[in-house]
Order: structure tokens, then sequence, then C-alpha cells
């Protein structure tokens, strides 16, 4: 019953922007803490940002910080991902993760969305 809609992929060019949302449902999204993590072609998965349940607290992977800023809606049941100067290191499938208490997104076995296409490229 879980599910996770991730979206706003795309084809983007060195230094573009680009906005993931994540539609959820089937938990209680509100108190849920959130991720980002991703998928690099050839390489495994690699946590990028967590938010706490009511957005106050955030957390960057080095490689993005300053870059990206991860947000939510809780009336919306959405996460997002604003993803900013974009480098071809970005290029990846973008997935959004959850859990009840804050975790290690890399050790979830919870429910997996479709991710969403991120390609940076001239």
């Amino acid at each position: 019953q879980v599910q996770l809609v991730e979206s706003g992929g795309a084809l983007v060019q060195p230094g573009g922007s680009l906005r993931l949302s994540c539609i959820a449902s089937g938990f209680d999204f509100s108190t849920a803490w959130m991720y980002w993590v991703r998928q690099a072609p050839g390489e495994g998965i690699e946590w990028v940002s967590t938010v706490s349940p009511g957005g106050r607290i955030t957390d960057y992977t080095d490689s993005v910080k300053g870059r990206f800023t991860i947000s939510r809606d809780n009336a919306k049941n959405m996460l997002y991902l604003q993803m900013n100067t974009l480098k071809s290191e970005d290029t990846a499938v973008y997935y959004c993760r959850y859990s009840s208490v804050r975790a290690d997104p890399l050790k979830l076995q919870n429910h997996w969305g479709q991710g969403t296409q991120v390609t940076v490229s001239s």
C-alpha cells in the first residue's frame, strides 16, 4: 500500500538546475524522516540528503552541500530536492526513502519507488 512516486528528473546541462519531487502515500508522512538517495551508473546506492518530520532539521552529503536543498510539504505529502549548479557527477537515478525514526537510509528495507533519472551532460 505504500507508494513513493518520484518525478522531475531530466537531461540538463552542467551548471543547470532541476527540482525533484516525491509524492508519498500509505504511511504517516508527517511523522516520517525522509531521505533522498541516488544510484549512479555502475555504482552503489549513495545517501544524498535527510529531512526531519517537521522540516527543521536537514542534512546533506558533502558533495552536494551548498548546491542542493531538501524540503517537504506535509499538507501535500510531498518531498522535494532542489538541485542547483548541477555537475556530471550528479548523474544518477534518484529515489526518496522513509523511516518512522531517524535511520541510516542505506539500511532501510521498506518500499522503493521507481526513481527518477537525472542526467547532467553537454
